[in-house]
């Protein structure tokens, strides 16, 4: 992997097609491989890294594509998920009938109710009296880490809604990308956890700046 290209290509990085979608889910299943919150709610045996991966395959070919801006280096190894406000909110019954089995087999039977309960407090902190871009997954491989590439891909998409006086918002559970996130703008706006033995989420909200002449 070269990580000069791949930060070089983030900067100026690609709208996913149709023949991507594979690529962006494994590299997203990469990037969150030791993500606390996954790790929590997916199921805790063998099987998980498999199911970790169905997960985002579903997630971004059911969900994200044809209806978010799904952004990429032109070399793969990280992706930007940004969903606009419209797609928010409670999602069709016959959608969650479709996404039922994909969402039992990654987590589990015993670990469904951890996601059930994510997904409600996710809900429920998430701000919509406004209208706003959502980050929904941005995730670079591990390998690719702590190079810049996740923060040039970050900033393509806040200079996007810059440039559309669109605030933004995302959610993170994970206290070192607070920092980064800060650094393009963002700020805290609530902490909270669904449960007891959830681990902590941070959620992240950036007023649009103004575009340099």
């Amino acid at each position: 992997m070269d990580i000069e290209t791949m930060r070089r290509s983030a900067e100026t990085p690609a709208d996913a097609t149709a023949a991507d979608i594979d690529g962006v889910a494994d590299d997203l299943a990469a990037a969150f491989t030791d993500d606390a919150m996954f790790d929590w709610f997916l199921r805790d045996d063998a099987k998980k890294p498999a199911a970790r991966q169905r997960f985002f395959r579903y997630i971004v070919r059911n969900m994200a594509y044809g209806v978010g801006k799904i952004e990429r280096p032109a070399t793969g190894g990280a992706a930007a998920i940004w969903m606009p406000f419209e797609w928010l909110g409670p999602q069709p019954l016959s959608a969650e009938i479709r996404a039922l089995p994909t969402l039992l087999a990654a987590t589990g039977l015993a670990r469904f109710g951890r996601l059930a309960a994510m997904r409600e407090d996710m809900d429920k902190h998430h701000p919509m009296e406004r209208r706003h871009a959502y980050l929904w997954f941005l995730g670079v491989a591990p390998q690719a880490q702590g190079h810049g590439v996740g923060s040039r891909l970050l900033k393509v998409g806040t200079d996007r809604c810059d440039a559309a006086g669109l605030p933004a918002y995302l959610e993170t559970q994970t206290e070192r990308n607070v920092a980064l996130y800060r650094r393009h703008g963002f700020e805290v706006i609530s902490e909270h956890r669904c449960r007891a033995d959830a681990p902590l989420m941070w959620s992240m909200w950036r007023e649009p700046q103004p575009v340099e002449a």
